[in-house]
């Protein structure tokens, strides 16, 4: 729905899709007569493009990312995304506007890899390159309503399951389980599905705490996940890491979250003391893009619908990316919500890095599959071949630093040079992976559903 270059810079953005599902649907498209801002709202149009169509998809574009929630029915999308064509200039212009220079020269070189006319990807890239950088959080929507709102849902005091999956944690968990018994809303359960080798039973004595422990040998977290929402009783699930820590209305946020938009899910947003920068959409409200299995609360009424997670990501990392792009694409609406956050410590043993990953791109073995199968299963699931390919290209290009170099300029620019010097190994990696990834689609996904 978006300009056709995004598949350069953010292939597997859930929003450039469509949802399979009719009726109202989340949009990242715009045209003042078709598919207006909300309460009479203008944003300039950008007259450096050439084109209409990508004025309204610049309009679109910066809209989603300061929170304007637009939304309408599959048919009026299509007739916008039909009226008119961005020119190769204004492809250019917008990845240098959003994403700068580089990631502009990085899409010319690969599309004249691709054999594109030389000439005319040349010239539109000299004269897209002109644009000014600008910074997309310039024009948020005021959400100040949210903090007056007086949730009659949390009035109600509807009962919620926390669920968290622990492998070998319990230095960890210590302060998780303590940050819950802080918390303002206090009509919940803790589940918790214990991995852990040595299962300490007693650790769990003398919490102020509803608690629901089960001990699960399989070191399997997505099994862990279903379980505990098969064993629940309550319409509200709410989904933590072993080695976060959180404020005391955390529970409260999402539940008012959840009534204020009238959502399916609350995406909390995930504080990382290390890795990538943290991004300026965590400050805002937003239709999500992403759902953190370490930080979401999800209406039971959801995995009715859809199913639980897919038990092919089992030892493997990206359920949660898989579930959340499937409640899209099925219709459900899910926000972003920046004052449900926590801080995500990255424990660095315990959990999948027992398994022997750190994420999804960087595996601990040297020969082993790169990017985990379960990416590329995911990425050939549910986004066309150029997207999934970009993805998976990219992802591998940025990724052969360690992963607490991610927030550096420089430790990437460096893993893109490494990329040349290792590409017999990155091509054996690949390969494995994607002879994984399509086992694994052939056999199909493993969804389980509740009665």
């Amino acid at each position: 729905m978006a300009f056709q270059f995004i598949k350069y810079t953010q292939p597997a953005w859930y929003f450039n899709t469509l949802p399979r599902a009719d009726g109202i649907i989340p949009t990242a498209t715009y045209h003042p007569a078709l598919l207006p801002l909300p309460d009479g709202i203008q944003f300039n149009a950008d007259n450096s493009f050439e084109t209409e169509a990508a004025r309204n998809k610049d309009i679109g574009y910066r809209a989603w990312h300061n929170g304007f929630l637009l939304k309408g029915d599959k048919q009026v999308v299509e007739e916008i995304n039909k009226m008119s064509t961005v020119s190769l200039t204004d492809e250019y212009r917008f990845i240098t506007k959003y994403w700068g220079s580089k990631w502009s020269l990085f899409a010319l070189v690969v599309r004249l890899l691709s054999f594109k006319n030389p000439f005319q990807e040349i010239i539109a890239f000299n004269k897209g390159k002109r644009i000014k950088q600008t910074d997309l959080y310039n024009g948020l929507y005021n959400w100040s309503a949210y903090h007056s709102f007086q949730s009659t849902l949390i009035q109600s005091q509807p009962f919620v399951t926390v669920v968290i999956p622990t492998l070998n944690r319990y230095e960890y968990l210590k302060n998780v389980l303590e940050d819950l018994e802080k918390q303002s809303y206090k009509n919940f359960e803790v589940t918790v599905v214990d991995q852990s080798e040595n299962f300490n039973a007693q650790f769990y004595e003398g919490y102020d705490l509803k608690l629901n422990i089960i001990h699960q040998q399989a070191k399997e977290l997505w099994t862990a996940r279903n379980r505990a929402i098969k064993e629940s009783k309550a319409d509200y699930l709410l989904f933590y890491d072993d080695d976060s820590r959180i404020d005391e209305d955390w529970i409260e946020h999402h539940l008012k979250c959840i009534d204020f938009f009238k959502c399916d899910i609350s995406a909390g947003v995930s504080i990382s003391t290390i890795g990538g920068k943290v991004s300026n959409s965590y400050n805002h409200f937003r239709w999500a893009d992403q759902f953190d299995s370490g930080n979401a609360m999800v209406k039971r009424s959801v995995f009715k619908s859809i199913g639980l997670f897919d038990l092919q990501f089992n030892k493997q990392s990206m359920g949660d990316s898989e579930f959340g792009i499937r409640a899209y694409t099925n219709g459900f609406k899910s926000i972003s919500n920046p004052y449900a956050k926590r801080l995500h410590l990255k424990a660095n043993a315990g959990g999948l890095r027992e398994i022997g990953h750190w994420d999804g791109f960087r595996p601990k073995k040297l020969f082993a599959p790169k990017p985990l199968p379960s990416v590329v299963y995911l990425y050939k699931k549910y986004y066309p071949e150029a997207y999934y390919r970009n993805a998976v290209y990219l992802g591998i290009l940025l990724s052969n630093t360690s992963y607490k170099n991610k927030r550096s300029g420089k430790m990437l620019l460096k893993s893109v040079l490494l990329t040349a010097f290792k590409l017999p190994l990155l091509t054996i990696q690949f390969r494995r992976s994607l002879s994984r990834a399509n086992a694994m689609l052939k056999e199909g996904n493993k969804i389980e559903w509740l009665p």
